[in-house]
């Protein structure tokens, strides 16, 4: 009986039950045929990384999931972007995921490239039971200090929402909310509801960024955002600050030019 053909090994891979996947990769692995045994090795390997994706997954959830178990229905994931920023918003977003929520390659946003970021942000904004940004702009920043607008940053996001949630994750040691919080270290790649408002929120803020940057070509926003790189302090330096810098951040105290 002649052997079957590379592409019809790889038809029934693709509709083998799982039950019979083992036994059908065995035989494929003593294949004499090289092909066949680098079909079947790359096969285990697809499936060993999607295991361990749906593995990172499921642990991303567990913090959502342990408060579902103690009774609290709706669960808000809250993130800000551009603490240290120079210039530009405070930018916070909050997120509500459902419990069967599994976003594929979802991270803390630092960890994405922007290309991933974009595409996680919209799988997350399809997933997401209620979503909201808002953003902090410099001047309440400069009144209120940066920690302070953290905190009211959070309450307007999740007061945002469209739902009421029971309980609130947020990313750090500060859950100064008058909702019931929790504060997780670490939480932006520890727990998935916060890496979601932790990615939505980066790329709401950058594409904002993006947009200044024409206004003011000398800052090279759509590159750093607003971040405090050696170019933009230089810019600073010869420009003096616009009115979208936080005068009470450091390098910004100066006369503005603008």
């Amino acid at each position: 009986m002649p052997r079957p053909s590379i592409d019809e090994c790889r038809a029934r891979l693709s509709a083998c039950d799982p039950a019979d996947l083992e036994e059908l990769l065995a035989s494929l692995e003593c294949d004499p045929r090289a092909g066949v045994r680098t079909l079947a090795a790359t096969h285990r390997r697809a499936s060993a990384a999607s295991d361990a994706e749906s593995a990172r997954l499921f642990g991303l959830m567990g913090h959502q999931l342990r408060l579902h178990a103690e009774g609290m229905r709706l669960v808000a994931g809250v993130d800000e972007v551009g603490r240290g920023a120079l210039a530009g918003p405070l930018t916070l977003a909050a997120v509500v995921l459902p419990a069967e929520s599994r976003i594929i390659g979802l991270d803390d946003s630092k960890r994405l490239s922007p290309a991933r970021r974009e595409i996680v942000a919209s799988l997350v904004r399809e997933d997401a039971v209620a979503l909201s940004i808002v953003h902090i702009g410099p001047s309440e920043v400069d009144a209120v200090g940066i920690r302070e607008a953290v905190r009211i940053g959070m309450e307007r996001a999740v007061q945002a929402l469209r739902v009421r949630v029971d309980h609130v994750l947020v990313d750090g040691n500060d859950a100064r909310l008058t909702l019931p919080a929790t504060a997780v270290v670490g939480g932006d790649h520890l727990c998935a509801c916060i890496a979601a408002a932790s990615v939505v929120a980066k790329v709401t803020r950058d594409a904002l960024m993006r947009k200044l940057a024409p206004d003011y070509p000398e800052f090279g926003f759509e590159v750093n955002k607003g971040y405090g790189t050696p170019e933009h302090l230089e810019a600073l330096v010869r420009c003096g600050p616009s009115p979208h810098h936080r005068r009470s951040f450091g390098p910004c105290a100066q006369p503005p030019l603008f």
